[in-house]
């Protein structure tokens, strides 16, 4: 079978599939071993999908008239899986470093937001800015995600509020989702927060009269793709019944269920996340053990954030709980003005130390799981035939260093790879 590949990956000491057999999420007593293959290839073809794994001498043999575009020696490297953020705030303006400080001081985030900060301060900037000064800005930021792992990143809009910033967020994330070279599920999160002035009753009316309308037109012309609905479903911004109205409107369009919820009062999100067939629920510092159990149950994942509930010194969300039930646990950085961290790795080595997780419970909830999230585990999240060529390449002999190493990413990612192609290399 002569003819050409894009990207042969040979002879790394750990490839690191995540899952061998088509599985489109890990939970329960599959989170315990990861597959892995020792001593093994990897071939990528011209359309950019997985064409084999396997023993680095059996690949060899197989391929052994072949030609590559490129080839690289992995002798005493690890290749995993790209990873993949299921939650991130990535456009916006108007620095809040500021708040950073009045953090430490004791002042909590509701009250930063109920005196003009937060949200608002931030929705402000973003209502100011050009279209191009945020696209800058996001791709800058898309590049220190990239330079840390990431392939694939959940994109969410919310710092318009008004229809006008919200469409001009989905058009920067439209941009740099044609650009590349890293993938972006989008999301319409034009229920971040209520703006002043309205209830959120009549905010909920302007999302489903008015926001989601034109959604749904720039999606049929082709301008716009949204995946995703989004609401902050929390006391003193969107109640249940404004929640349930928004995602019920989003889903009868065709968008994933994808929210906040439970962050800092119980809600019943979760369970009503669960009613609504939701893909997935964030935050989750405050849910209950009925909406745990309705999570498991409707596989709705869990996208926990440990950065939030480590700079906002919230009380963490409950993953060991979660892990047990079989909820499907998934990590996002929550990359936002409020909590600022682009690097996988880092929310990984996070989520191990303060939620108690392990080491393969992390990666699979950084990969395969995240993916799920997106709704997008069946071409992203695990290194198996079939499967986009999304990887990265690391200078050790054991995967667990990406994790083990705080902050070591810088020195410890050689490659990422998109669909084959080299994107990034130290």
């Amino acid at each position: 079978m002569a003819g050409g590949h894009r990207l042969l990956l040979e002879n790394a000491q750990q490839v690191v599939m995540v899952c061998a057999r088509g599985e489109r999420f890990l939970a329960r007593d599959a989170l315990h071993s990861l597959a892995v293959l020792e001593g093994a290839s990897l071939v990528v073809g011209t359309d950019g999908f997985i064409k084999a794994i396997g023993r680095a001498d059996a690949i060899q043999t197989l391929f052994s008239e072949e030609t590559f575009e490129e080839r690289i020696d992995c002798s005493g490297k690890c290749i995993l899986p790209g990873l993949v953020d299921a939650h991130t705030h990535p456009v916006w303006a108007g620095e809040r470093v500021h708040e950073f400080a009045m953090k430490l001081a004791g002042a909590t985030y509701m009250e930063i937001h109920q005196a003009g900060g937060g949200i608002n301060f931030t929705v402000e900037h973003t209502r100011q800015a050009s279209e191009e000064e945020l696209f800058c800005s996001f791709q800058q930021r898309l590049q220190c995600m990239m330079r840390a792992g990431t392939t694939l990143v959940e994109c969410k809009s919310g710092y318009g509020l008004n229809l006008e910033t919200e469409l001009k967020m989905l058009r920067v994330i439209e941009r740099a989702r044609r650009q590349g070279p890293i993938s972006i599920s989008a999301t319409y999160c034009g229920a971040h927060s209520v703006p002043k002035g309205k209830t959120a009753t009549e905010a909920a009316d302007e999302i489903i009269n008015n926001h989601l309308p034109k959604l749904k037109e720039l999606g049929s012309r082709g301008e716009i793709h949204v995946d995703n609905i989004d609401v902050f479903c929390e006391k003193g911004v969107f109640d249940l019944n404004s929640t349930r109205r928004i995602l019920q409107s989003g889903k009868d369009l065709g968008l994933q269920i994808n929210f906040h919820g439970d962050e800092l009062h119980p809600m019943k999100a979760a369970e009503l996340g669960a009613e609504l067939g939701a893909q997935a629920i964030s935050h989750l510092e405050e849910v209950s053990d009925e909406g745990i159990a309705a999570m498991a149950t409707a596989r709705s994942s869990a996208v926990l954030l440990p950065t939030t509930a480590y700079m906002l010194r919230l009380k963490q969300p409950r993953a060991r709980k979660m892990l047990d039930e079989g909820v499907i646990v998934a990590l996002g950085s929550d990359f936002n003005p409020n909590a600022y961290c682009l690097s996988m790795p880092m929310v990984m080595h996070l989520a191990c130390v303060n939620m108690r997780m392990s080491m393969p419970e992390a990666l699979a909830a950084a990969t395969i799981n995240a993916a799920y999230a997106l709704g997008k585990s069946h071409t992203h999240g695990s290194l198996e035939v079939g499967k986009q060529g999304d990887l990265i390449i690391i200078n050790s002999s054991r995967w667990e260093h990406l994790i083990y190493q705080f902050g070591g990413h810088h020195e410890l990612i050689e490659y990422v790879i998109a669909k084959g192609k080299v994107i990034y290399k130290k």
